[in-house]
């Protein structure tokens, strides 16, 4: 989803401020080499990312979720003391 969102911005301000040309008009090759470059750049972005988000354990949203499994929209926000504490799983 990054490297669409990234793709996206980059030509919209380019087109915006008059510096760049629709991506229609590329040469076959300069389109390839700027598409792989975003994906490349929007891949590590993500990966470095959830790297780092990941070592600090389950965050307020997990335990958010583990309170009751699926999508239900009666379940409010947590306590301020259980949003640090992991609930015990139900059976």
């Amino acid at each position: 989803m990054f490297t669409v969102v990234r793709l996206t911005s980059d030509q919209i301000l380019e087109n915006a401020t008059g510096v760049g040309a629709p991506p229609q008009t590329w040469p076959r090759g300069e389109l390839a080499v700027d598409v792989l470059h975003k994906f490349v750049y929007g891949f590590t972005t993500g990966a470095i990312a959830d790297a780092l988000a990941a070592r600090d354990g389950v965050g307020p949203g997990q335990r958010h979720a583990a309170v009751r499994p699926g999508r239900h929209s009666d379940v409010g926000p947590l306590h301020a003391a259980a949003a640090h504490v992991l609930p015990a799983r139900r059976g």
